[in-house]
Parts: C-alpha cells; structure tokens; sequence
C-alpha cells in the first residue's frame, strides 16, 4: 500500500448534468415547445464522473475543481462526498455560477450543450503544491472547457511530475474545433484517454500532414504514442485499444443495451487507471475499463450506474 493520503486526485470540471431524454429531443427555434420524455438533475462533468467511479472501485480519490456559491454547487460537493470522493481541494467561488450541461440523452448518442461557469475560472497556479505530493496520481480532465487549466496545462503536469506522481489526461472535446492549445502537454503525459473522435483531431494537430478523414483509430494512437504517452482510445461499442512502444492492444467491448451513454467514456477511464495503477497487465485494465464503460450505460446519468469492483470484475471475466 503507499504512503501517500490518495490513490488518485481528479483535476478537473465539476459541474451538474441536466439530461433530457425521450420524446423530441431536436430543439426547434421560432419559439416552438417540443415535450421531451423524461429529465434528471445528476452529478456530471468529465472530472467528477471519473472521480466517482474510481472511488467506486475502490480507489483514495479527492476532486480538485471550482464551483460557484449556489444551490448547484452545493449539489455538486454534496454528490461527490456522498460518493465516496475528497472534496477539500474544490474552491467555491462567490459571485460566480456553477457550471452546468444539458445534455439530449439518446441510448446511442448524446448532444450536449454547456455554459462554463465557476469552470472557466480554474487556475492551476492556486493548487497547493502540498496536494500533489499527497497522491499516487494525478489525472486531468477537460481542459478545453477551463481556459486556465488548458493554457496551464504543460506547467501542471511538470509540477505533478516534480511531486513524484504519474499524470494522466482526458482532453474531452474542444468546442473550439482546434486542439493546439494542449500540445505542449500531450508528449509529457504518462496516459493519454482520447474517445475515438479525439484521437483523430489530437494526432492531425500534432502532424498537420494527417487529417482526420484519413485516419483510423489506431494510426491515430500510433502517432500520438511516437510523442511519448501511453496512448489508450476508447471506442465504444467496439471496446478499446492501446499503443505502447509501437504495438497496438485492442480488447473487446461487452455487449450491453444502454439506457444513456453519458459519462460512459469517463467511467472508463477510472476503470482503465484503476486496473493501470495496480499493476495489471495491459490488455485486463483496458477490459476493466470497457466493463466499467459498459456497466454505466445500464441507467440514466454518468455515475448511478457505475459499478462496484466485484461487478467490474464480473463484467470484466466475461469479456476476456
């Protein structure tokens, strides 16, 4: 067991996902009302679903991340703790919302619509050094959502480098459609946790040569693997593969039907680095991830689905 406090911080976005699903899901302008099935306020955001998993599975997990002083934040700090999940390291920022998405939920698919908040306030430079030397592992989630932690990202992962912890990164999408800004970070990661569509947009903004039209998933890894990380891109119903000094893994995804996919790709990745940071063999952590995956899709939401370790590992035997 190590010394440190935590098995894993969670540097991120914190937010509440509203989510529509059922009936007319496409919004119609000219001040048309369209009736949706069904709605839910639930924890949301990369950062906090990953973090929830991961202290599901068993992991010493704390959140770093900021919300407002509102009804929203208090929601947010209340679900996290009642997940199992440190929350001394989230800031409440007076004067400033709490970040929000709504996301139109299909069984297959999702749309998502966010306005930033207390996130696009976060900035790296407020996090104690003390907190990194406290973790085995720092994993970074959605910088493209807080221009402070994507403009500061090259430095946080050097200072997590320097306190002695390994550093992983979900960019997330860019909404921006650039994916520059987070280069300088990319080859200096320990894990890279792209879903099938970034990966293609991250390794055509590293070689501008490749466009995305012209890649597959594991050419993509494969460049963005020659930088450095350990490339690992999740696919969806076609499970997930890794690159590692030039060989691609792939394992299978389980076979589930999903009640709402979102959050899925964050469940993953706490299975993924669960599994990593025990030491398992490549190949298992990626089926452990795509059973945690799988598992979250069974109920609405990113996180009341997710499994506890017995399940994953259920889940997990099946597959192998």
């Amino acid at each position: 067991m190590s010394t440190r406090e935590f098995d894993l911080i969670v540097i991120g976005d914190a937010n509440p996902d509203l989510i529509l699903s059922g009936g007319e899901l496409e919004p119609a302008f000219g001040q048309r009302e369209r009736l949706v099935g069904s709605s839910a306020l639930v924890l949301g955001g990369s950062g906090a679903i990953t973090a929830c998993g991961a202290a599901r599975l068993g992991l010493r997990t704390a959140m770093v991340a900021c919300v407002g002083d509102d009804v929203l934040g208090d929601f947010m700090l209340a679900e996290l703790a009642a997940a199992g999940v440190d929350v001394q390291g989230v800031r409440v920022l007076p004067g400033i919302p709490t970040g929000i998405s709504v996301a139109l939920a299909r069984p297959d698919d999702r749309a998502v619509l966010t306005a930033r908040g207390a996130m696009g306030a976060f900035d790296p430079a407020h996090l104690p050094a003390e907190l990194l030397t406290r973790t085995r592992h720092v994993h970074i989630a959605s910088p493209f959502l807080q221009p402070g932690l994507r403009d500061g990202l090259a430095l946080l992962v050097a200072r997590a480098h320097e306190a002695g912890t390994t550093v992983s990164l979900d960019t997330g999408w860019d909404p921006e459609d650039r994916w520059t800004q987070v280069l300088a970070a990319l080859a200096t990661v320990d894990v890279l946790l792209p879903n099938a569509q970034e990966v293609l947009r991250l390794a055509s903004a590293v070689d501008g040569r490749l466009h995305p039209d012209d890649l597959d998933a594991a050419d993509a890894a494969t460049a963005l693997a020659a930088g450095g990380p350990l490339v690992v891109a999740k696919l969806g119903e076609d499970g997930a593969l890794a690159v590692r000094d030039g060989a691609v893994i792939r394992v299978a995804a389980p076979r589930v039907d999903p009640v709402d996919t979102v959050g899925a790709g964050d469940s993953f990745d706490a299975g993924f680095l669960t599994g990593w940071l025990e030491g398992l063999d490549l190949a298992d952590a990626l089926t452990l991830g795509c059973a945690c995956g799988a598992l979250s899709t069974r109920r609405p939401g990113g996180t009341a689905g997710q499994p506890t370790r017995a399940e994953a590992d259920a889940m997990a035997s099946v597959v192998r």
